[in-house]
């Protein structure tokens, strides 16, 4: 992976490696996202996993939460490199990660980073023993680890001790400054036991994840000021639907804009029978319209107005958005930075030509009373105007040619 530029991003992380995969260190973040399926059930966990990886998860996050899903996690890593997929899976524990790491070796094996929560690794006496048994385990099979601390799960021994001594304190500050000291001293501490028991620093990845848009910020500033290691980002609960997307897009495009961040999962609540996948296109969307990365052509389109009452238009943005989203993988195996490429697809000839210009291909369809026609313009000049009823399919095929001519050919 190439490096990425961030305006403002003088922090560099320490780089951590996940089963091939830089992330940290100036390296271009990562998106990662998580199953929603029983992990007891192989087949359609490893088909949510594929899915995901498809839609272009780079890591994908299982729960690990009984005995009858650590025993399936070697067999779902099976079923997906047996199908070609060979992305890295996360295993999420609570309460009693350090029991199935122990009793399922394949498990321990199979997964490729461990997930460890602070706040319910383990409670009173247990919670340090508990904790070092998870950090032996990725220190015995090789693998790094996420500390990942939750306001929703906070050390309460933690977050008691410091409202104690903040209560003491002649001007207490207040108690969600309280809140957001408990989450930093969770993480940075339970990293700090993760090295003394022999974990190294190029090892340990940290979050300390929070719902509200503005904690978040304040939260990961502090973090990030206060600490070297790689960074995961994202809201516990963004929401669903637009409420969810546009959480998450305040919240992470400030930090990433100043630097913050290493991997980031938008943690979207589908609607009732939704694609998982969504949270993945809105991670890949983020990075790519804030110019971090690219990963699939971006599609320009007219809003609509008073000039252009047919929804053909509309009609042919969606089609082409669709249609490069699901070519995209076909071209990633045959050519070379055809994820860069940029369409537009315009109402009326007001900004349609100029926009069209100003993408590798553009069209610019006919607005209400205007000439049935369609000048097609290629890498800033006009090359053809379509009409008629296949409108839509010309410009496909167009698109097609544009790119079997335009981006090289991988051997």
């Amino acid at each position: 992976m190439s490096k990425s530029f961030r305006p403002g991003s003088a922090r560099i992380s320490i780089p951590v490696d996940v089963a091939g995969l830089s992330i940290g260190g100036g390296a271009p973040v990562v998106v990662q996202s998580m199953t929603n399926t029983d992990t007891a059930n192989a087949q359609a966990t490893a088909v949510q996993v594929q899915q995901l990886a498809e839609a272009g998860s780079e890591l994908v996050r299982i729960t690990v939460n009984t005995e009858a899903a650590a025993s399936q996690v070697g067999r779902i890593r099976e079923i997906l490199d047996a199908a070609g997929c060979h992305v890295p899976l996360i295993g999420d524990f609570h309460y009693n990660g350090h029991t199935l790491l122990e009793k399922y070796p394949d498990c321990a094996w199979a997964l490729a980073k461990y997930r460890i929560n602070p706040g319910n690794v383990g409670f009173g006496r247990n919670k340090d023993s508990q904790f070092s048994i998870m950090i032996e385990k990725a220190i015995e099979y090789g693998k790094p680890v996420r500390i990942g601390v939750n306001w929703g799960s906070l050390d309460q021994e933690l977050l008691q001790r410091l409202m104690d001594e903040n209560a003491a304190l002649p001007a207490p500050r207040p108690a969600e400054d309280v809140m957001r000291e408990a989450l930093i001293v969770s993480a940075i501490g339970s990293a700090a036991r993760a090295e003394e028991l022999g974990l190294a620093r190029n090892r340990i990845i940290l979050s300390c994840k929070v719902s509200g848009v503005q904690q978040l910020i304040a939260v990961y500033r502090e973090l990030a000021a206060r600490c070297d290691y790689t960074l995961h980002l994202g809201l516990t609960e963004a929401g669903m639907g637009s409420k969810g997307i546009v959480a998450s897009t305040a919240a992470l495009s400030v930090l990433l804009q100043e630097g913050i961040g290493d991997t980031i999962r938008i943690s979207l609540t589908p609607e009732p029978g939704g694609d998982r996948r969504r949270e993945v296109i809105v991670a890949q969307e983020i990075l790519q319209t804030m110019g971090f990365r690219s990963f699939v052509p971006l599609v320009t389109a007219c809003p609509g107005c008073g000039r252009t009452t047919s929804t053909v238009f509309q009609e042919l943005a969606d089609s082409i958005q669709s249609y490069v989203r699901k070519q995209m993988p076909v071209w990633r195996e045959q050519y070379t930075g055809v994820e860069t490429m940029q369409l537009a697809v315009m109402g009326c000839i007001v900004n349609g030509p100029g926009e069209s210009k100003h993408a590798d291909i553009g069209i610019s369809l006919p607005g209400t009373g205007e000439m049935p026609s369609a000048p097609v313009f290629i890498d800033g000049k006009k090359v053809t105007t379509l009409r008629g009823e296949n409108i839509a399919e010309e410009f496909q095929q167009i698109v097609e040619q544009y790119v079997q001519e335009r981006y090289s050919a991988k051997p």
